[in-house]
């Protein structure tokens, strides 16, 4: 059964309207878990993939967020209007303050992001943002040298208190230098207390939008005792531990 995101979390935010519809794909194919590169598929034509978008869909969710608002009754608007919508939300810094209602972008037609991504998503591709870029971004260097527990302490705290005050929070996954994951995740809330008990190890739970996985949440969690996360397993990880380092928070992050 699915847990739910507490009141630790971010502010009217939820998974089932506040995210993409569509899926990123990743680059590599991935076999229980361990990633290898794709092989050529046969035949001619093949259509577009869209892939290594992870930190560009992340970063869009969290933009949607602050700055943009939904109008289901009004009229849907063409594809030249909505893509220029969208690249002006896109381009303001996703480390700014929430917008108030009235100086929102507004999108008609439309009830959500979700539901504008279903019918409406090849525009979204093409207008939130390029993938290439974000391998070169100077906050991608910490995977190379920030490996301690502390550091892991600091951003697991920065992160209770993001939730605390009702604040998305989007994180890097790393196993550097292991390729086992290399993928940014949204963080909204906590998906239940500390878990305690006999026999049991206290582990916190927070709920998480992955751009790879766009039906339903999946699960990040902090081991106290261990000063570690670990992240869900699933077709495109084999599960356990991760580094976790928090991105588009402030300026160069």
């Amino acid at each position: 059964m699915l847990l739910t995101a507490s009141r630790a979390g971010a502010a009217n935010f939820r998974f089932d309207r506040d995210t993409f519809g569509f899926a990123n794909e990743t680059f590599f194919e991935y076999h229980d878990g361990h990633p290898r590169l794709r092989e050529p598929s046969a035949g001619g034509n093949h259509p577009k993939r869209y892939t290594s978008r992870c930190f560009v869909m992340t970063r869009a969710v969290l933009q949607f967020h602050k700055f943009a608002r939904f109008d289901s009754k009004g009229s849907p608007l063409d594809d030249r209007t909505l893509a220029e919508r969208i690249r002006t939300v896109t381009q303001q810094p996703a480390w700014q303050e929430p917008w108030p209602e009235n100086r929102r972008i507004v999108f008609p037609g439309y009830a959500s992001l979700r539901a504008m991504s279903e019918r409406r998503g090849r525009v979204l591709q093409d207008n939130i943002g390029l993938g290439w870029p974000t391998y070169f971004r100077v906050g991608n260097v910490r995977m190379v040298h920030e490996h301690s527990r502390s550091y892991q302490e600091q951003t697991h705290a920065h992160l209770e208190e993001a939730l605390a005050r009702g604040e998305l929070f989007v994180v890097y996954l790393s196993t550097f230098p292991s390729l086992t994951i290399n993928h940014a995740v949204l963080v909204y809330g906590r998906r239940s207390a500390s878990a305690r008990g006999a026999g049991t190890k206290e582990v916190d739970r927070y709920a998480v939008y992955d751009p790879n996985h766009a039906k339903r949440p999946r699960e990040l969690t902090w081991r106290p005792g261990e000063k570690a996360f670990a992240y869900q397993k699933d077709w495109d990880f084999v599960g356990g531990f991760v580094q976790v380092y928090q991105i588009y928070g402030k300026p160069l992050q």
